[in-house]
């Protein structure tokens, strides 16, 4: 008998099964909750990054180097403001599709290539402003478009990571 895989029983859970149980606990569950925080609206920013002191990050092991902002979005923003950062809104949107069976390796592999897009552009941020997922011929992809933002003390932009 085959053992299930947490892809296997997130698929099957999501074509209509009842088992909403235990799952694996380990490597899947660290990989879940990084993919968990990939969602629109969440700000992600590249560790080494100078930031405020009361700024807190969320980072998982298999992050790639990038944390998510773990306060609310209006508290992070009061305390960049406070301290006197600023987040700049870079003009245009990046997205990155990914074709494959297993959603959360999909969007790691997404979060991988826009990272290298806002890097590419001198960014040291990204703010995640839409997630969708579909199928092209019974292929599932998952497509992640996002805004480069860059963090730095100052109104003036830098452009330095």
């Amino acid at each position: 008998m085959k053992s299930s895989t947490t892809s296997d029983i997130e698929a099957w859970e999501d074509e209509g099964g009842a088992a909403r149980g235990a799952r694996a606990i380990g490597a899947a569950s660290i990989e879940s909750s990084m993919t968990d925080a990939i969602t629109p609206g969440s700000i992600w920013i590249a560790e080494g990054t100078p930031l405020p002191k009361s700024l807190v990050l969320q980072n998982e092991p298999a992050s790639n180097g990038w944390a998510t902002v773990k306060t609310a979005r209006s508290t992070f923003e009061k305390e960049l403001q406070d301290s006197g950062w600023t987040l700049f809104f870079m003009a245009g949107e990046i997205k990155a599709t990914v074709f494959g069976f297993d959603r959360q390796k999909t969007l790691r592999t997404a979060l991988q290539r826009l990272i290298a897009k806002v890097t590419a552009q001198n960014c040291n941020s990204m703010e995640i402003a839409e997630v969708t997922s579909k199928s092209f011929l019974k292929v599932p992809y998952v497509s992640v478009s996002a805004h480069p933002r860059h963090l730095q003390k100052g109104q003036v932009f830098s452009g330095h990571r």
